[in-house]
């Protein structure tokens, strides 16, 4: 019998319009979203400081990046899938 239950994720896709692309960081590697594409998303905490962070499904970004604060974007649509 098991006794640890992990959190299930809800069975959503998530999408959000980049409206802020600038202040690229010196010396990034990886994908950089443009204002006004509408990008598939998934919005996370931070571990440490539970400020939302948006995670561009598709994106490549080397460590230490690979989430954009969640000012860069807005919310499109959420998509219930079954």
């Amino acid at each position: 019998m098991r006794n640890t239950q992990l959190p299930t994720p809800l069975p959503v896709q998530q999408f959000a319009r980049c409206i802020d692309d600038t202040a690229r960081p010196a010396g990034y590697i990886g994908d950089w979203p443009e204002a006004g594409r509408v990008y598939p998303v998934r919005v996370l905490p931070h571990v440490r400081t539970g400020q939302k962070h948006v995670h561009v499904l598709g994106f490549y970004a080397e460590r230490p990046y690979g989430a954009f604060a969640a000012h860069r974007f807005e919310e499109v649509a959420t998509l219930w899938m079954n």
